[in-house]
């Protein structure tokens, strides 16, 4: 992690900070250097402030290192002192650190079959700036067009240091955005054929001579949740996102898995039984998960109890209005998610399941409260289910998602620093802020 032009205040970096964090002789010992680094960086977002000697420990690095790490950061401008720790009458007092929030930014664009979300987030997870547009996803160039617009207004709203503290570009958008519009009873759109074989990722970053690094919707949620939420507490989780559709990632090992084509965690295809709900779709290729843990399933089944619902912004009052509509749906959900998360847990070992939407959180709590229940009398014998917790984000999940990109790719401890491949899928020059 070499941060190129800047430090603390838009000093240019150079000196003892560019020669002390290039003192490892040969690839290994400066990637080994840049991991240690981003090691320490996790361990201070998680405990929030730490001395030197607090990250040590949880580092499992020796003092000296965390001393010489601490002050190539510090020169970075990706840290900051908050005060000093008195302990009794003896010693020097430590010097207390803490993430500075203004240390690095993302910027973040999320892509949906019915919006477009670019948002601006700091180091600290903060939503800094956001523009929203309620409207039938358009093709790859016009969407271009808008947020290339939104994204000029975001710099415009940067000043120059915070510019040139920006990290880049994360794009999070379903794949397949043409297919199983059946499914989750939309209209035939030949402009959602035309994102099959787009570059958006690499057009943007020609358009704003920002790096971009793109993933999908669910990924990129499951990326907040894990650099800003429960990613503090716990390094391996499945993650869900009931929207429209439902999405997913998984946390392993303090990383995000992605699959050989990006696609780890499509929950949404995953195979159930059909619905015993009178508002379902009938026939086999409609039995996928999709079709029942979704906000359109939820939608569909509310304007067959009578319901007037156009889109998200009637859910809220017509869910209030039809409680009966919303509890068989919740059990239809319900006994939609087990078979997957049951065989998730067998298959992955994994725990955790964080649950995020776009529905208010009080129902997710009730919707918790049902789902634990049922997979705790689903269980096979010996095993112990899944714990599901709430997500932190809900509606602002899939934006800060985006926006955490960057910053995730730039700022995380990931393997790939060991093996070279860190930035892989990263498109656009980014080394006029990290390498």
């Amino acid at each position: 992690m070499i941060y190129k032009k800047v430090a603390a205040g838009g000093r240019e970096t150079s000196g003892r900070a560019m020669r002390a964090m290039r003192s490892g002789q040969g690839t290994n010992s400066l990637q080994i250097r840049q991991y240690n680094q981003r090691l320490v960086l996790r361990w201070l977002r998680r405990l929030g402030e730490a001395s030197k000697a607090d990250l040590a420990r949880a580092a499992d690095l020796t003092s000296t290192a965390v001393g010489q790490i601490v002050d190539e950061l510090d020169a970075l401008g990706l840290v900051e002192t908050v005060g000093k720790r008195h302990r009794g009458q003896r010693g020097q007092p430590a010097t207390i650190l803490r993430l500075n929030r203004a240390g690095a930014y993302g910027i973040g664009v999320r892509l949906d079959r019915s919006r477009i979300e670019t948002a601006l987030v700091d180091l600290g997870g903060h939503l800094l700036a956001q523009y929203t547009h309620d409207i039938d996803l358009p093709s790859p160039a016009a969407t271009l067009e808008i947020v290339q617009r939104d994204v000029e207004q975001l710099l415009a709203f940067c000043t120059p240091e915070m510019r040139e503290r920006i990290t880049g570009i994360g794009i999070g958008r379903p794949y397949n955005l043409g297919s199983w519009l059946q499914q989750l009873d939309l209209v035939e759109v030949p402009s959602l054929r035309e994102w099959d074989d787009a570059d958006f990722a690499g057009d943007l970053a020609r358009a704003t001579g920002l790096a971009t690094v793109e993933e999908n919707d669910g990924a990129a949620a499951a990326i907040a949740e894990l650099f800003h939420g429960l990613g503090h507490e716990a390094d391996n989780f499945l993650y869900l996102f009931i929207g429209p559709c439902i999405g997913g990632g998984l946390a392993m090992g303090g990383d995000y898995l992605r699959g050989e084509t990006g696609n780890a965690a499509d929950v949404a295809v995953m195979p159930v039984g059909p619905s015993r709900l009178p508002s379902a779709p009938q026939g086999p290729e409609t039995n996928i998960l999709l079709t029942r843990a979704s906000l359109n399933a939820l939608i569909r089944h509310l304007r067959h109890c009578g319901a007037r619902v156009t889109g998200l912004g009637d859910l809220a009052g017509a869910m209030n209005a039809h409680p009966r509509a919303v509890e068989e749906w919740m059990d239809d959900c319900v006994d939609a998610l087990v078979g997957p998360l049951l065989s998730m847990r067998a298959l992955l070992d994994i725990s955790l399941v964080a649950l995020d939407s776009d529905l208010d959180r009080v129902w997710i709590d009730r919707l918790i409260v049902r789902l634990e229940k049922a997979l705790a009398a689903g269980v096979a014998e010996a095993r112990t289910p899944p714990l599901v917790r709430a997500g932190h984000f809900g509606p602002y999940a899939g934006a800060l998602g985006a926006a955490s990109l960057p910053l995730f790719v730039h700022l995380s401890p990931r393997t790939g620093i060991l093996t070279g491949e860190a930035t892989v899928g990263v498109k656009g020059d980014s080394e006029h802020v990290f390498a």
